[in-house]
């Protein structure tokens, strides 16, 4: 019996256009003068092709520069691919990708819960009854009223976590989620990523660690310079690509 496609990335391509403005020296600025908006072109990603199970939790690894973010922000939407590149998905997609860049600094943490749920499609009487909850698993109860320009780093990517962690998605990307907060935090956090394996969410996650492949991703690929170079069951691919 076939099993149910998630996410069906064919023909995946991605390339960035890039303006050339190296002026430091003399003769740079000179030559930049007779090129100006000359471009140069940058390969993201080449070719990649994935089919993702429904339910499955499936690794994306690879060195800094592989093109692994792109991949997530080209299967949310976020970036649109090249020519010929096609992604689709079933179901509803909730992306963990720069947790807190949402965020308007201006206003408190709670007017921030309620905006940054409702763009991630939650209503105002949902985020209402999981008002309480997401203060208190964020752990920022005291600062809750104080705008988040004031807040560390580390509160608002609790708070934002604590925030999305709350969408009833079908798909949910994560990009180095595991590393959210202090130790304590990431222990609720992970908890919180194990119940979402339970219930036969998918998950799509780019991380650098090898133990988290091996212990709760199905299948994982991992990407160099742009393509694919290894797919397959996490505890072998990690032998071959972690050594």
């Amino acid at each position: 019996m076939d099993r149910e496609i998630s996410v069906n990335i064919k023909n995946l391509s991605k390339t960035f256009h890039l303006l050339e403005d190296k002026k430091f020296t003399l003769k740079s600025l000179v030559a930049s003068f007779f090129n100006q908006g000359k471009k140069h072109e940058f390969k993201a990603l080449s070719n990649i092709n994935l089919e993702i199970y429904k339910g499955e939790f499936f690794g994306i690894a690879g060195n800094n520069g592989s093109g692994k973010s792109t991949l997530l922000k080209l299967i949310a939407g976020i970036f649109e691919g090249d020519e010929g590149s096609q992604v689709e998905y079933a179901g509803r997609l909730v992306p963990f990708l720069e947790l807190g860049v949402g965020f308007n600094p201006e206003l408190t943490g709670k007017e921030n819960i309620f905006l940054n749920g409702t763009i991630l499609g939650m209503s105002i009487k949902f985020l209402k009854s999981k008002f309480n909850e997401i203060v208190e698993f964020a752990e920022i109860g005291p600062y809750i009223n104080m705008p988040v320009k004031n807040y560390s780093s580390g509160m608002q990517i609790r708070l934002a976590f604590s925030i999305a962690i709350q969408s009833n998605a079908d798909i949910y990307l994560l990009d180095e989620v595991f590393g959210v907060g202090d130790h304590e935090f990431q222990k609720k956090s992970l908890s919180k990523i194990i119940e979402l394996k339970k219930s036969g969410k998918t998950a799509i996650i780019v991380s650098h660690s090898r133990s988290i492949f091996e212990t709760y991703c199905d299948r994982m690929c991992v990407l160099e310079n742009g393509a694919t170079k290894y797919i397959g069951e996490p505890k072998s691919i990690c032998t071959s690509y972690f050594g």
